[in-house]
This record gives C-alpha cells, sequence and structure tokens, in this order.
C-alpha cells in the first residue's frame, strides 16, 4: 500500500524550484538521485499491466527507479541480499559495533565523500582484525560486515559504520573455533584508541598526496600543516566506538540486518505531512532514551539534507572483511562449520530459516498467477542530468 506521503511527493513539488535556485551548487549526483525519486513508479518510467488469470484482477504496475537513494525501491533489493547472507550465518552470538567520528570529521568528509569514507571502513577493519588476532584478546581471524550510514536522525550529516561481527575467531593455523566471552566482544576503549590513531594517520597521508579539497570555511586547512594543527585536539577526544549485546538466533541477526543494510537516509513512514511552508517527520531522540519527537523543516532545507547523503557514485556501502571476505568466505566458513559441528546452509533453510521474500508474480487478492499481457513504453525520456 502507498504512503500517504512520500519523499517522491516533496521532490516533485519543490524539486524544481530547489533546482533553479542552486543550479550552480548542485552536482550531477544529486540531480540524478532527485530526477529518479520524482519518475519513480510513474508513467514516466514505463510499465506493464498484470492480469490474474483465476480471479481477472487487472493492473498497472510502472517501473521502478532502482537508485539506491530511492526509499522505494530498497525492499525487494533488501530481501535478496538478505536471502544470499542467510548461507553464511554462524551458530554462534553476533556483536552489533559502531564506529562514529568527530563533527570536525564530518565536515570534512562532506567534501571529501569518496576518500573520507574509504578512510572510515579501512580504519574500522584494520581496528578490529588487528585487536581481534591480538593473542591477549582472542588471537585469530576475525570475520565480519561493515555497513556505512551517513545519517543522524535529523538527516544531518553523520558518518558512521555499523559492524555485524560473529563472536568468535578462526585460529592462525585452521584447526580451531576461539569463542569470545558470551556477552563481552573485545575493549571498546582499545578499539577507540587504534581507531582514533589508523583514522588521522591515513587522514593526514590523503592531504599529503594531494588527495583532499577543501572548500569556503575549510579553506585554509589545504594550506601546508593546517590540518595536522586542526586535529591535534582530535588525538586527546574520545571517538565513540560501542558493541551492542549479542543476538539471540540466526533469525534475530538476518531481522536486525534488514533494518541497516538498505536502508536509505529517511523512510516514507516517518513523513507526517508537508505543505507549502514546512515538511514534518518524526525522529528518535537517543540522546533522551529513545523518546519520539517530530521536526519541521523548510522543503528546501528538508531537500538539502537529503541530498547530504547521497554517495559518489560505484561507492560500495556494505563490504565484508576477514573470514567473510569475498574471495575466502565460503571455504572458511565450510572449515569453521566442520569445527563448530554446525548444519549445512541447506539444513537450516529446511529448518524454518529461509524468510519467505515478497513475489510479484503473485496475486495480492488470490494467490494466484500473476502475468504481464501487455508493455507500457516510457512516457518520456529519462532527464539530462548533467
Amino acid at each position: 500500500m502507498r504512503p500517504a506521503l512520500e519523499v517522491a511527493d516533496i521532490f516533485r513539488r519543490h524539486g524544481p524550484a530547489y533546482r533553479r535556485i542552486h543550479d550552480g551548487h548542485l552536482g550531477r549526483g544529486e540531480r540524478r538521485v532527485m530526477a529518479a525519486i520524482e519518475l519513480c513508479r510513474t508513467a514516466a518510467l514505463g510499465g506493464h499491466v498484470e492480469t490474474c488469470d483465476d480471479c481477472a484482477l487487472s493492473r498497472v504496475a510502472y517501473n521502478s527507479c532502482r537508485n539506491r537513494h530511492c526509499p522505494k525501491c530498497q525492499g525487494a533489493a533488501r530481501d535478496r541480499w538478505l536471502a544470499d547472507r542467510e548461507a553464511d550465518l554462524l551458530p554462534v552470538p553476533y556483536f552489533h559495533v559502531v564506529f562514529t567520528v568527530p563533527a570536525e570529521i564530518a565536515a570534512i568528509a562532506y567534501q571529501n565523500k569518496r576518500q573520507l569514507y574509504t578512510i572510515l571502513f579501512e580504519a574500522a577493519a584494520e581496528t578490529l582484525k588487528t585487536i581481534a588476532a591480538d593473542p591477549r584478546h582472542l588471537g585469530g581471524e576475525l570475520g565480519f560486515l561493515a555497513i556505512l550510514h551517513t545519517w543522524g536522525q535529523t538527516l544531518t550529516h553523520h558518518p558512521h559504520l555499523h559492524c555485524l561481527v560473529p563472536g568468535g575467531v578462526l585460529a592462525a593455523d585452521g584447526g580451531r573455533w576461539i569463542a569470545c566471552r558470551r556477552r563481552f566482544f573485545l575493549p571498546v576503549r582499545v578499539l577507540s584508541r587504534l581507531f582514533r590513531r589508523l583514522f588521522l594517520e591515513r587522514l593526514l597521508a590523503a592531504q599529503a598526496a594531494g588527495g583532499l579539497r577543501f572548500f569556503g570555511a575549510l579553506e585554509p586547512l589545504g594550506d601546508g600543516n593546517a590540518l595536522a594543527r586542526a586535529l591535534r585536539p582530535l588525538r586527546k577526544k574520545r571517538w565513540v566506538v560501542y558493541a551492542k549485546p549479542p543476538f539471540g538466533s540466526p533469525e534475530r541477526v538476518l531481522a536486525y540486518l534488514g533494518r541497516y543494510t538498505h536502508r536509505v537516509a529517511i523512510a516514507n513512514s516517518r513523513l507526517v505531512s508537508a505543505d507549502a511552508t514546512g515538511v514534518t517527520f518524526r525522529w528518535r531522540d537517543y540522546r533522551h532514551g529513545n523518546a519520539r519527537r517530530s521536526m519541521t523543516l523548510a522543503p528546501h532545507e528538508f531537500i538539502r539534507r537529503f541530498l547530504l547523503h547521497c554517495l559518489p557514485d560505484g561507492f560500495h556501502r556494505i563490504r565484508h572483511y576477514g573470514f567473510l571476505a569475498n574471495g575466502i568466505r565460503r571455504a572458511r566458513l565450510a572449515v569453521i562449520r566442520r569445527l563448530l559441528a554446525d548444519a549445512p546452509p541447506e539444513r537450516r533453510r529446511a529448518e524454518g530459516c529461509q524468510r519467505a521474500p515478497f513475489d510479484p508474480t503473485v496475486c495480492p487478492c488470490c494467490g494466484g498467477a500473476l502475468r504481464i499481457t501487455a508493455r507500457l513504453p516510457p512516457a518520456r525520456p529519462w532527464p539530462d542530468t548533467s
């Protein structure tokens, strides 16, 4: 069922004026995202007519834009991704570890998204792998996946990584599984200090290599040692890294993953109202016990904040590391399951762990088969976003 209000409705109503006013400052990527969301599931992209063989239901289905920033296009992509990840689950506790950066870094990241987001992934991954490999902690090879989020609850720019980590490591000789303590993963203070050092080292190296750009109020940071001086106070500041308690079952791991993997800056379900003067949406105030609150932004400010979170072209926001890395995952998991005497993935699916994905070929009225009876060409070509 279509929500009463969608991000697309706001973009269609206020997007043309926003593009006009910000014409000189709006990048090609942001224009492409706006156009995709505005045209998604409309006649502009074409579609088809579906008819049920049993109850004769007939309906028009317009094509999706498939843009990863579109709130309407992530459900099916999430289901396919989770179905693939199901076979990777192990019968061990899973921890949720979050790496965040200070506001000063977030400001630099906005002007250097590809470079800073890459540094965030690299620093967090090396931190987890280094501490897990230390014999004083676990002493083996860790496996995990990391998911980049760039937003806070009020759509501000807040880059951070969500990492889902099995609670244990594969010994260096591959001969045993070393489990962590039941409700304790790794010391977060140790993680925080190493993450801070690795991130700042990479950031300064990127500047030395000429890989960073600074504009506006940050422009002085591009001169000489100005960036190093500006970062000096951050070396003494505590960077927030925290680990949540483990999950209870593979099903809960999958359900939790579904909340994070293909999320966009704001879901349509959080929108409350929109008119010519403001857009109101719900948000959670984490600093005050997850209290539910509402916020109203001017339409152009809402669009601006949404576009803060457009990712660079081709940038992967979900990455796998350690024994879950793409090149070695299948072989490593086979070894770990053998060490844990785990049931193979086929058996787990038969026991009901499989999520039932949405099937667009099934009639929503009678459960019969929907088949395509007519094709609808696009009503107009895709707009030029250059």
